[in-house]
């Protein structure tokens, strides 16, 4: 069985609070972007084995995606093997959750394959374990995500806005961002109700000029490039661009195919990593 992967972006982040075992609390609007890593399955006779297309992706336990098969294996004691080949398109390290949607893409993929029948609910309970975006991932497109992540509240679509992404040369570990992050340094908060409000109207140019990530009081402060590469989209004739996750990916709203198709040709001079997408 085969099946695509969607990365995301967040139109917001926001930290608003931490627990006692040091994970942040957080409020989010998720969406998903039509950029896709494809996950291949197969049964086998026991055991998970794993190839990537890839060099530089892990093939073992460090990969989220073979976590995810041995968590469901072991979750309904399931004998079979399965063979996983992941085609990867997403960067990594990029805070477009490629790990994750690899992850609920294989957990989806089991619960098929092996006539599991989990719900949607018992899939994401198991892909917390494996990280906070794994839930999401599990159903997609335009969500509020509250708590660490597994509070899902699935809004109304914000479908085909041009988005160009840029990704710098090097990834960012979401881990020290948290790390580093101060939240009594905090001023600003994202307007997420008035964010949601207009996304519902389908008003671009809200959104665009009101998305906000908190997250980026960290990254931008260690990697100036994304800073610069933020300023370069916006004299590209962008109506908004703002760092996913917590980075290293920058991503901009277009209303225009030709102005976005300009900022790819010139970005890619530069950067590896850009891709012209839409939500979906």
């Amino acid at each position: 069985m085969k099946i695509k992967a969607y990365a995301k972006i967040n139109i917001a982040l926001d930290v608003v609070g931490k627990r006692d075992d040091g994970y942040h609390l957080l409020k989010m609007i998720m969406q998903t972007i039509d950029l896709y890593d494809i996950i291949d399955i197969e049964k086998t006779q026991s055991g998970i084995e794993m190839k990537c297309n890839k060099h530089y992706v892990p093939t073992d336990e460090r990969n989220l995606a073979y976590k995810a098969a041995k968590l469901f294996k072991d979750t309904y004691s399931i004998q079979d093997g399965v063979y996983i080949n992941l085609i990867k398109n997403i960067p990594v390290s990029a805070g477009l959750a490629g790990g994750s949607t690899d992850a609920a893409a294989v957990l989806k993929i089991m619960n098929k394959m092996f006539n599991v029948n989990a719900s949607d609910n018992e899939l994401k309970a198991l892909g917390l374990k494996l990280g906070a975006d794994v839930p999401y991932c599990i159903n997609g497109g335009t969500a509020l995500c509250e708590g660490i992540g597994e509070k899902i509240t699935q809004l109304k679509p914000f479908k085909d806005k041009i988005v160009v992404l840029i990704k710098p040369s090097f990834g960012v570990s979401t881990k020290e961002v948290y790390k580093s992050f101060d939240l009594s340094k905090v001023v600003f908060h994202p307007r997420i109700e008035e964010l949601m409000e207009n996304m519902a109207n389908d008003n671009l140019y809200f959104v665009a000029n009101n998305m906000k990530n908190l997250l980026e009081n960290v990254t931008l402060k260690k990697h100036k490039i994304i800073a610069n590469i933020k300023d370069e989209v916006k004299s590209k004739g962008c109506i908004g661009t703002m760092m996913s996750g917590s980075g290293a990916t920058v991503f901009a709203f277009f209303d225009d195919m030709l102005k976005a198709q300009n900022c790819y040709d010139n970005m890619k001079r530069d950067y590896k990593d850009v891709f012209i997408t839409r939500t979906i």
